[in-house]
């Protein structure tokens, strides 16, 4: 499984605790603000407000603060003035890294960034640098347990609604669309009653890079590390570990 799909299956597990919820419900938030001040307050119109919406409920953030966060991007409440960055550069063993930031101060970020990296045996890179290894695609994740559908089944469901390819593991599914037909693979799947661990629109490596031992662990401490800035919404990365070593790792 490449390190885009080991990434996405960590960052699910770790997310269950409340300390992780509320950075959660802060980065669903600046993403739903930013959404409809980009694309308008009605989320029928606006497929990235809709998707945004929909995650949030999924993770049970109250409809107070949706409404809320959709009344600051479309000026109806006052709110902070965010700017989308994203930065690139390299972790150990020569992985390539994306890391999409929502700040309301850039040259902060930018900073820390660098710090980040630099602390944990990474390099930030100039803009473009890794960028070109990355597709976006969206990503939808069906747990193997909880679907009525046969595997069989699911692919004729996908392939029927536009998605190019899906592969599966001891756990889930994976479900990979293009952005134009992410929506309507999504909507398929729905209305076959077939429940969705997670959808989004993400980067993914056209190829990975194989890490072991130490580079390995140093690499996934600098994850952790970038994650856990407030400013960070997400962080893509090409790197491929071994299972076992992988499982031996996060223990």
């Amino acid at each position: 499984m490449s390190g885009h799909n080991k990434w996405a299956k960590i960052k699910r597990k770790k997310g269950v605790n409340d300390a992780k919820r509320g950075r959660l419900f802060t980065r669903l938030i600046k993403e739903i603000t930013i959404a409809a001040r980009d694309g308008g307050g009605n989320p029928e119109g606006n497929p990235r407000l809709r998707l945004a919406i929909q995650t949030a409920k999924t993770n049970n953030m109250p409809a107070d603060n949706i409404k809320r966060a959709v009344q600051r991007g479309t000026g109806e409440l006052p709110g902070v003035s965010y700017e989308e960055i994203t930065y690139e550069g390299y972790g150990p063993g020569g992985v390539a890294i994306l890391v999409d930031v929502v700040t309301d101060n850039a040259n902060r970020t930018v900073s820390e960034m660098r710090h980040v990296f630099s602390r944990n045996n990474g390099n930030m890179g100039q803009a473009g640098s890794v960028g070109w290894m990355f597709h976006k695609k969206g990503m939808i994740h069906v747990s193997r347990k909880a679907t009525p559908l046969t595997e069989d089944d699911i692919m004729g469901v996908i392939l029927e609604a536009g998605a190019e390819d899906m592969s599966t593991d001891e756990e889930e599914y994976t479900v990979t669309a293009a952005p134009q037909t992410f929506e309507a693979v999504k909507k398929a799947l729905e209305e076959r009653k077939v429940p969705i661990e997670n959808a989004a629109l993400q980067m993914v490596p056209q190829n990975t890079v194989k890490v072991t031992g130490k580079e390995a662990e140093q690499l996934l401490k600098l994850m952790e590390a970038l994650e856990e800035h407030d400013d960070v919404q997400n962080v893509y990365a090409n790197f491929d570990i071994d299972d076992k070593e992988l499982a031996a790792l996060q223990n």
